[in-house]
């Protein structure tokens, strides 16, 4: 068989490059991370080839002369250097066609390589909407590669570029050897074919939209700005409780029927008690959260698509020069959000190593999406549903103020560790794109994903924990005559009672403490976890449960713990891996478990006085 065609996409960030990706690929895209790498590596199958071909999202740069590893992933691949990976057989040159001046300069060094490149103008339809207008052709010509024009976001926008992939694969063009880019006296003459070629082949107008720049200068106002940016993540957080509450109701009222016809279905014994204790209400204890975490996907891909988050990082960059950072740490805390092992590997974009490390230590302490199902369940157990001052719920308050507690501590661990080192300041330069409508293609394809993501931790990670716990939980069982509960003679149970003096200062019962060790693998087991420990020991209803057995201060120190505690070991790897030291890793892991284990009694200790 031969071998299929590979094509690479190139680009600087905000190009519109993932946009193109995802409608070249759809479905049929795959995400990994390069092989010794913690780089994020797409790659999906074109459709309409005959001998197959593939397509590479390369991650953005400006330039091939490189300042982070991200962008050196990128350099290597282009230039055929990096070993686990084939030299593309075509490069795709993106282009904000709304700012081609500054896409130009990466093409122009990518044509001194002597590689088959083909130039895609994205966001065609945006640019002449501002009245920009490029003569194609002329450029096509005077560049000696094909030009195409795309809009990313729309079904068809991307049909040309398609038939152009087509027609490389009927006649492509074999150039095994790499050029290299020259390094010096370069640069200036590209300014000047970058310039002849602007005045010769594109008309546009001499200012961007006044209303972009009077949108600008309210939302990037250094004070109003950062009100905006407080206002939007509090709408965030209680559209995650009001919207998500009919259909979490829906789910939750489908898992106990479920639960209840088995019981009526089969009869008493281990299979029954395994299906409805085991699988049901540990799997069904977690999916029910699942709402919560589109609402809050959705509105992250809302604020990426329409430009503003890179805003926000520039906003955000002189308030978090005061504590050790800068604008660039914005993307990958906030990426730690989602999870802390992409925002640990997005860190590579950050040019200052002791900006990077610390970034590193702090970014496990924004909340991840994996202890939205803690909160959300603690919350809705002991939190009333009532209005605060007549707009805001209280329980949308109760995990906005959850959130920006691990963003405070992040602020302090990073003030800290900065006051014991000197740093050489970096200036944040970045491109900001122009404001769009979010595409409502882009953003279905990233909550598929997210969906996917977590759904096929449900199946796979959380089952087989649920299913292991349901075990260590009934076996063995309770010998004649016993005077205390089944579940308090399993391993389980066993385990739970020799923890418990240990976390006694911090008021967790044992039943508590059996949770925390699941929940290394991933936070939301913790739920799982306690649905199968209560379901076995003979309750149903987790939340009633927990509200009528715990108390508040209880709540809010096992709250407290999951804000600070490392979010998994995966996280701890891919700390590891960053680094490459066993000793800051040590560091991360000792730290936020110390923290966690003093946050949890302070807030209990507290607590108790004021209950």
């Amino acid at each position: 068989m031969s071998t299929p065609l590979r094509f690479a996409l190139v680009g600087n960030p905000n190009c519109g490059k993932t946009s193109l990706f995802n409608r070249l690929t759809g479905s049929r895209a795959k995400v990994a991370n390069y092989p010794g790498v913690t780089v994020e590596r797409r790659i999906g199958a074109l459709s309409g080839f005959s001998s197959g071909a593939e397509l590479l999202d390369l991650p953005g740069t400006y330039s091939l002369t490189v300042t982070s590893p991200d962008e050196q992933v990128a350099r290597d691949i282009i230039l055929g250097k990096m070993g686990s990976e084939t030299l593309p057989d075509a490069l795709i040159a993106v282009v904000d066609a709304t700012n081609l001046r500054l896409g130009l300069r990466l093409v122009m060094e990518l044509k001194e390589l002597n590689r088959p490149l083909i130039l895609v103008l994205n966001q065609i339809d945006a640019a002449h909407k501002r009245g920009i207008e490029i003569n194609t052709a002329g450029l096509s010509q005077a560049l000696g590669v094909p030009v195409v024009e795309t809009v990313a976001v729309h079904n068809h926008g991307a049909d040309a570029l398609l038939q152009t992939l087509k027609d490389f694969a009927a006649n492509p063009r074999d150039t095994d050897v790499v050029r290299l880019p020259a390094e010096h006296g370069s640069v200036e003459n590209s300014y000047h074919k970058i310039e002849s070629l602007m005045s010769q082949f594109v008309i546009q107008p001499d200012h961007s939209p006044a209303w972009q720049d009077k949108l600008d200068a309210v939302v990037m106002h250094p004070v109003l700005g950062l009100f905006i940016l407080f206002g939007i993540l509090l709408v965030i957080f209680q559209a995650v409780f009001a919207w998500a509450a009919p259909v979490m109701e829906v789910i939750e009222a489908g898992t106990e029927f479920l639960g209840e016809s088995v019981l009526n279905i089969l009869p008493e014994g281990i299979l029954q008690d395994f299906l409805v204790n085991g699988l049901i209400a540990g799997m069904g204890g977690v999916v029910v959260f699942l709402p919560q975490i589109v609402i809050l996907f959705f509105f992250i891909l809302i604020l990426e698509d329409s430009g503003y988050l890179t805003r926000a990082a520039f906003l955000l960059d002189r308030p978090m020069r005061g504590i050790g950072l800068s604008g660039r740490s914005f993307i990958p805390l906030l990426s730690s959000f989602a999870c802390a092992v992409p925002g640990v590997m997005a860190t590579r974009t950050i040019q200052d190593p002791l900006e990077r490390m610390i970034a590193i230590m702090v970014a496990p302490l924004m909340t991840c999406s994996a202890r939205l199902p803690v909160y959300a369940l603690i919350i809705a157990a002991f939190i009333p549903e009532q209005t605060v001052l007549g707009i805001f719920n209280l329980q949308g308050l109760t995990l906005f103020a959850l959130y920006l507690a691990g963003i405070v501590s992040a602020s302090v661990v990073a003030w800290v560790m900065r006051r014991r080192q000197t740093r050489e300041e970096f200036p944040l330069l970045l491109e900001l794109p122009s404001y769009r409508w979010p595409m409502a293609y882009h953003v279905m394809i990233g909550l598929r994903q997210r969906t996917w993501i977590f759904l096929r931790r449900v199946g796979t990670i959380i089952l087989a924990l649920s299913i292991v716990l349901w075990f260590l939980a009934t076996y063995p069982a309770a010998p004649e005559g016993a005077t205390h509960s089944a579940i308090e003679y399993s391993f389980a149970g066993q385990l739970g009672i020799w923890m418990q003096p240990l976390f006694a200062p911090l008021g967790f019962t044992w039943e508590m403490c059996i949770a925390l060790i699941p929940a290394m693998a991933a936070r939301e087991v913790a739920v799982s976890a306690l649905a199968t420990v209560y379901a076995v020991g003979g309750e149903s209803m987790l939340g009633e449960t927990i509200g009528n057995s715990w108390g508040l201060p209880v709540a809010l120190a096992y709250l407290a713990w999951f804000v600070y505690a490392p979010q998994c070991i995966a996280t701890i790897a891919v700390v590891r891996r960053e680094t490459n030291s066993r000793a800051q890793t040590a560091f991360f892991t000792v730290y936020l478990f110390a923290l966690a284990y003093f946050a949890a009694w302070a807030t209990y200790q507290i607590a108790m006085l004021w209950h």
